[in-house]
């Protein structure tokens, strides 16, 4: 797994994904956002983490029966009692959310092992229970129906795509209220850096826009003055 350090953590979880979505675009990467997939439920505080993930492909009736899970090597319920600590389980269930990725209890055991997080590009059942709980889960939409139905677990810890991403293991996952982006694991440190520094901009922004403010040479600072006005803002602020 990839080494985050915790001073990266701390930086990410306080930044937005639109603000993150931004530092990766300028780095020419466009395409980094997990598309169609929102939180169960808002969790007012970021998930970060590097990325553990679970390949499903369409199931095949005669090797998807109830039976596989008695099986303690099946890669769904392997997979949830191997994804580490601290780690985000990402589930790439080929966007289709006509049966769930995982239910309640199985999230529950994440939880309970410590895992930052769960996103799937299909749906959960029970979703009205994982909501409530504290780890942060992110779906397309509620979906009653057993995965067995649908999705055949395959691979544990390989590349997948997640809603029209591309995500290997150890990349770095953050998600807010609003979204899910992917972050190569080589660029973290200094996409933290540069998303709390925009962030700072951006928190001085929007109080100046409050206050009545034209946009104009604010965002982005084109006029000398708003650069000034932005460090004695900082400076008041410890930011």
């Amino acid at each position: 797994m990839t080494t985050l350090s915790d001073t990266t953590r701390d930086k990410l979880m306080k930044v937005s994904v639109a603000t993150i979505s931004t530092a990766l675009f300028k780095r020419g990467l466009r395409n980094q956002t997990i598309q169609d997939v929102q939180p169960v439920a808002g969790k007012g505080r970021n998930m970060v983490g590097p990325a553990y993930t679970l390949r499903y492909i369409p199931a095949r009736e005669d090797l998807n029966k109830l039976e596989v899970f008695r099986n303690p090597e099946h890669p769904q319920r392997a997979c949830v009692e191997s994804c580490p600590a601290g780690a985000v389980l990402v589930m790439d269930s080929r966007k289709n959310p006509r049966a769930a990725s995982a239910g309640s209890i199985l999230v529950t055991r994440l939880m309970v092992r410590g895992v930052a997080g769960v996103v799937t590009d299909g749906g959960f059942r029970d979703s009205p229970e994982i909501a409530g709980l504290s780890i942060p889960a992110y779906h397309n939409r509620p979906s009653a129906p057993t995965n067995l139905t649908l999705h055949q677990a395959l691979d544990i810890n390989v590349p997948i795509g997640c809603g029209d991403v591309a995500v290997w293991p150890g990349d770095i996952m953050v998600g807010d209220d609003e979204a899910v982006i992917v972050i190569p694991a080589e660029l973290a440190d200094e996409i933290a850096d540069e998303a709390v520094e925009m962030t700072a901009y951006e928190d001085f922004v929007t109080e100046r826009v409050l206050a009545g403010q034209s946009i104009i040479g604010l965002y982005p600072a084109t006029q000398p003055g708003n650069i000034e006005d932005f460090a004695t803002w900082r400076a008041k602020h410890g930011r």
